[in-house]
């Protein structure tokens, strides 16, 4: 009988032990979060590791007391395997292995210590990610620094570096062998994880990498078995060049209103931004001082028309990623021998207009003239007659007039002898 009522009372003493831890849980509820961290992606039969914190959320201004009496973490992980698990304060950690690849996911929750069955006060889940590859990653480095992400220089010295993601030493006894490709035509093996290149022209490359990994591992039967993994691995590069300088190809010397053209060669790689002005005098260009135009290009060409002689200078300025450069090209405007077709084709029209004026008045002229003496030249019949009957008023000597009569007389036929009878 004393032992069946010690039975109950145990009972009940157990069940209000539960209802009473089971209202600062329900009141706790939603005030507080577990945060997941995991060692990332893991090889399989490598070990990975996934922690899980208890912390008070951030609109919250409870506290935690720091002891790990008072929690209790419960952790679902199947099918991963799990290898060690320890509890430290608000924290708990796992040890999980994978014997085939996949995304595996894992759920955790906490619960206060003396009470198992209460609601969480936190609950959390993460996806742990296993492939059957070396796990790891390219680094490339180099003594500059640029502003432009993966972009290096050229005729410098590049370390390329593989960095293998173990971090349970997995491969510790393994051997490696790399084999490199620098995408432009250059292939080497090693046996160190670490390279050095030397690109000598500008472009995009792309660096990529096989790696094998090596060992012997125990089997069941006591016999060792050799063990490979592999992995490829790639890394985008940008090599370019320091603007060198810019050379300009143009005239010096120009007349005002003609077109003029100046070529413009960088000695970089693009993308470039191109910046230039005319000034009297060759003076740096300032900030802001005039708009940037895109070059996708190592040329460029500049075209104006000077309208006012004078001295000019041409105030160029190109940067890239990597550096600027600034050049000046001195020009001289000479005054115009022609004006400009705007004004040349109404004095040409005039010019015509007049020639052709002239040109008409002269031929009138011409004409009226020849009228004139046509009309007081008389006709060949008439100028005889008058010839040999107002010969004496035109004529100005007798001689002049005896002359004209002698010679009408030869014209006339001869006479013939008349014989004379006097009655």
């Amino acid at each position: 009988m004393a032992s069946a009522i010690r039975g109950r009372l145990g009972r009940l003493s157990l069940w209000l032990a539960c209802l009473l831890s089971l209202v600062p849980a329900r009141v706790a509820a939603g005030l507080y979060e577990l945060n997941l961290t995991t060692d990332g992606q893991a090889t399989t039969g490598a070990q990975m590791t996934i922690s899980a914190t208890l912390a008070a959320k951030d609109n919250s201004s409870l506290t935690l007391p720091a002891s790990a009496h008072l929690y209790h973490f419960h952790w679902i992980h199947t099918p991963l395997m799990l290898t060690g698990k320890t509890e430290n304060e608000l924290t708990s950690t796992i040890h999980v292995v994978s014997s085939v690849p996949g995304d595996f996911p894992v759920s955790v929750w906490v619960t206060s210590a003396d009470c198992w069955m209460c609601q969480p006060m936190a609950r959390s889940f993460a996806v742990l990610s296993f492939t059957e590859l070396l796990v790891g990653d390219l680094v490339v480095t180099q003594n500059t620094s640029l502003p432009s992400p993966s972009s290096y220089l050229t005729k410098t010295v590049l370390k390329v570096t593989f960095v293998l993601h173990d971090p349970s030493n997995f491969f510790q006894t393994a051997s490696f062998l790399y084999n490199w490709d620098f995408g432009d035509g250059t292939q080497m093996v090693t046996e160190d994880g670490v390279v050095y290149y030397n690109y000598s022209v500008m472009g995009a490359f792309t660096v990529k990498l096989k790696v094998v990994a090596e060992w012997e591992q125990a089997q069941p039967d006591g016999t060792k078995a050799i063990m490979q993994k592999t992995g490829d691995f790639a890394a985008s590069l940008k090599l370019q060049e320091t603007l060198r300088g810019i050379q300009v190809f143009g005239p010096t010397v120009i007349q005002s209103f003609q077109k003029m053209t100046v070529t413009l060669n960088f000695l970089g790689s693009p993308p470039l931004n191109v910046c230039w002005r005319l000034k009297p005098e060759c003076l740096p260009l300032e900030e802001g001082e005039c708009h940037p135009v895109s070059v996708s290009s190592t040329a460029y060409n500049l075209t104006h028309i000077f309208r006012t002689p004078g001295d000019y200078c041409f105030s160029i300025r190109a940067e890239n990623a990597i550096s600027k450069t600034h050049q000046y090209h001195r020009i001289q405007v000479w005054p115009s021998s022609f004006q400009p077709a705007v004004f040349a084709f109404p004095c040409a029209t005039l010019i015509t207009l007049l020639l052709a004026f002239i040109m008409y008045m002269t031929l009138r002229n011409a004409a009226q003239q020849k009228d004139m003496e046509e009309n007081l030249e008389p006709h060949s019949g008439v100028r005889c007659c008058c010839q040999s009957c107002c010969g004496p008023f035109w004529l100005e000597t007798p001689s002049e007039y005896l002359e004209i009569v002698r010679e009408n007389h030869r014209l006339l036929p001869p006479l013939k002898s008349v014989k004379t009878y006097t009655v």
